[in-house]
Order: C-alpha cells, then structure tokens, then sequence
C-alpha cells in the first residue's frame, strides 16, 4: 500500500567526478553509486543507445554531448527505482504501460510492436528493455499522483468551509521535470535541470446573478517552498467574498493603485517596448529613449538571471551566451535595450545573453528574472493616501498602441475612498498613456521575492476611470 507521505532519502555518490567515456573501449569502469545500485560506463552508453532510439533529434548530437545527458538519465532512473521499490513491485506491469508503448512506437512512424523491435535491434535495444525502462517511468508517476493527489483536494476544502463560497470553479497541483541541453553550430554546448511546482484554487462565492470569481495560486520550483494548501484556498476564498456586491465607479481622473497581484503587467509593457526587435522595427513607443529617463529617479529595473531557487534563472541563454546581472533602467534612466544576437547586430550593440526561444522557434530577445527597486512606502500608505481612487486587483483585455504608449484595459477591483476600501468594483475603464504614467509611478515595496518578476505594487496618481 503506497503512504500518502513519502520521505525521500537520496544518496548519490560519484566514484568519478570527471571521466572520459570510451565509448568504442571494451574496459569497464564505475561512473557512480546511486544509493546500492552501481552505474558503469557501458551502462551510460547503452543509455545513450536508449535516448537516441527514442529521440530521433538525439542522433544529431556528438557523442560525448549525448553521454553527458545519458549519465545524468541514468541517475534519475535510479534514483526512481529505488525509492518505487519502497512502496511498489516493478515486476508487476503498470497499467499505462501497454498505451504508452504504442503512443512510443507510433510516434516514431510504426505500426507494430514487431516493426518497433526490429528497429531496436539497430541500437543494439529489444522492445522488453524498453518496456522495462517505461514501466520505471510510468510506475513513478503513480507514485508522484499518489502522494500529491490530496494537495488539490485539501486546497478546495479550505476554500469551500469560507462562508459565502457557493462552490470551487478549479483547484490543482501540479509538477514538472525539465532537462534543457542546447548545443550550436560553434560547438557550444550544455544544460541544466530544473523542477516547478504549483497549487492553484478558483473559487466562487454568492449565488444566482450575484456570483463572483477570484483565484489564489503559488509557484516554487522545490515543493518544500510551497507554501500550505489551506492557505491558498483560504486566499481564493477571501479574495472572491470580497467582490461580493459591486458598484460602479465615478467617472473621471483619479489615482489608480495597481495591486503587486498585477503590477508587473505595467513593467511588461516597458520591456516590450525596449525589446531589440520592437527597436530595430521602430514599433516602440520608447523609440529614441537610450540613456534617457522614462522611471522616477528612484527606480531602476535589474535582471539578474543567477538567483538560486527561482523559475527565471539559468546559466546561458537560447544562442548559448551567458547570462549576467545587470540594469535596463538605472535610476530611472534606459541604459540598455533587450538584445539577442539579431537585434544585437542591427543596432549596432553588444548582446547581453537575452535570448528566448521554444523547441520550433527562432531566437528573440527576452527577460527572465526582473526587479524593479522598491520605493519608501507600503502598499497600505499608498492606499491611505488616497482620497479617492481606484484600486485595480485584475485586468480584463488590452488595448496598446506599441507605438505612442496609449493604455487601456478592462479593470476590476475596489474603490477607496478617504484611504478606506468602499466597495468592490466590477469591471471598469483605466486609461492613460504609458510614457507619462510610467515616468511619474510612484513604487511601494512590497515585491514578492520569490517570484521571477519582483514588482511592488504601483501607484498611477492620475488615470482616466471609466465606468463600463
């Protein structure tokens, strides 16, 4: 019977730290020692022989590029099995099994188990080597969904015993492994590994016409700096009772306080703007801005793609650059555009590792980690200091001109007045226009440390809003 709590205890010990791999040497050497089970060199390279009969795209790769990642392959299906072997018998086929076989075989163009074995045969592999590999695979998700199943259900409870809470829209968990290995035409090549986990819970609270929706979620890459479902719920619930009974807002120029929950989409529309591409196309509305202020004095807006325990970091970018700390905006002035390689060379500037790209894109410039620096106020002194004005929690559409920095969306949130939350507002108008709202923002200091984008709350002390 599997617990619902797993400890996991991994020991890993390498024999070798650095080797060589003969992979055409009949010698047989120790690569590592994963708790009792022993990893030797012909294991790596049968490993290797696995990934690259599975993974087509693999074959491109040299060899030692490919036997860096079957080494690394190896220790995590060790580590695997032996902590399924705690709890599970390996030798009894996992349901998916079967399925995921034929998925296997299917997508690489077979029509039959005996067509996928004789091409197996060439990497020196059998269908039962493969089906032994998979049911390790597919026996650990079970015992992952075992143990994290009843994370999303304690999520909904929380939010369910709030009064007023009529019913959960979604409430989830999730997990994930990623393996990124990037190699070049110039012979750069390397990877990383990261995780990520998530809890997420939508709630709704009233009745008939007078329901409303709101949401909490939180993101760690480890699981241990989740913080606890009951909580998260908890959020989502409060958050939803909270709009209960909206009203419209005056009509006219007031302040406009964007909430941390939603004021890094403002700083997303400033690194759109300085991204090379929109630069070198001249769709930018901060076209001209170099070594210009478009931030309060106060204020500069740092990338630093090195933080430890953040989704954002990573040690070189899509065209194998490395990745360095450094400021876009330095008290309050644009030092540097976004730039990869491309934008780099049209404009004449040097590349600063900022490239983005997915599985069947080309590179484009991008950010990861961002922070913009505090200011000298809490969110709750930006709030009191306003005598009436509107308090945006969530955002409804976009209309952007990339070219002058006119701004309008869809707003909800609550209204304030004399410093106090007067009533939930429903789903407004706020305008204004980019360049001047951003150049007179004045900044709280109430960042989320643990999120990529580290933005404080924002305050806009005049906006059009517009009731709907």
């Amino acid at each position: 019977m599997i617990k619902n709590k797993i400890v996991i205890l991994i020991l890993v010990i390498f024999y070798i730290i650095s080797f060589t791999f003969p992979s055409l040497s009949n010698s047989i050497f120790i690569v590592a020692k994963v708790n009792n089970s022993i990893i030797t060199n012909i294991d790596i390279i049968k490993e290797a022989n696995y990934l690259r009969a599975l993974n087509p795209d693999l074959k491109k790769l040299k060899t030692n590029e490919i036997l860096k990642i079957a080494k690394n392959s190896m220790l995590r299906e060790k580590i695997k099995e032996g902590e399924i072997s705690k709890y599970l018998d390996l030798n009894n086929e996992n349901p998916m099994l079967k399925s995921t076989i034929i998925n296997i075989y299917s997508r690489l163009n077979f029509k039959s188990e005996t067509e996928f074995e004789e091409y197996l045969n060439e990497f020196d592999l059998t269908v039962s080597i493969v089906k032994k590999k998979i049911n390790i695979e597919t026996t650990w998700n079970q015992l992952i969904f075992e143990k994290y199943k009843n994370l999303a259900l304690e999520v909904e409870s929380a939010a369910l015993e709030v009064t007023d809470i009529s019913q959960s829209e979604s409430a989830g968990f999730s997990s994930n492994y990623s393996n990124f290995h990037f190699t070049t035409s110039n012979g750069f090549s390397s990877g990383y590994q990261r995780t990520a986990f998530g809890l997420y819970c939508s709630a709704i609270a009233g009745t008939g016409s007078s329901m409303e929706r709101d949401f909490a979620s939180e993101g760690r890459t480890f699981f241990n700096d989740l913080p606890s479902a009951s909580s998260i719920g908890l959020l989502a619930a409060n958050r939803a009772t909270a709009r209960l009974k909206p009203k419209r807002p005056p009509t006219g120029l007031y302040p406009v306080l964007f909430d941390q929950r939603i004021s890094s989409s403002l700083i997303g529309h400033l690194t759109a703007a300085i991204n090379g591409m929109a630069i070198c196309r001249g769709s930018s509305w901060l076209l001209g801005s170099l070594n210009k202020k478009i931030l309060p004095e106060n204020l500069s807006l740092c990338e630093d793609p090195n933080r430890p325990r953040i989704a954002g970091s990573r040690p070189f970018d899509a065209e194998g650059l490395p990745t360095t700390q450094k400021n876009f905006v330095e008290n309050g002035v644009l030092k540097n555009y976004i730039l990869d390689l491309r934008s780099a060379r049209k404009l004449n500037l040097e590349p600063l590792g900022n490239a983005y790209r997915s599985l069947a894109s080309a590179p484009q410039p991008g950010v990861g980690n961002l922070e913009l620096s505090p200011g000298n106020s809490t969110c709750e002194q930006l709030l009191g200091n306003i005598k009436s004005g509107l308090l945006v929690t969530s955002l409804i559409g976009a209309t952007i001109n990339q070219n002058t920095g006119d701004y309008s969306r869809g707003a909800n949130g609550f209204w304030i007045e004399n410093g106090q939350v007067a009533f939930p507002v429903n789903e407004c108008t706020i305008a204004g226009n980019l360049k001047e709202m951003l150049l007179n923002v004045i900044a709280g200091n109430d960042g989320k440390s643990h999120l990529s984008k580290v933005v404080p709350s924002l305050l806009i002390e005049k906006m059009t809003v517009a009731s709907r």
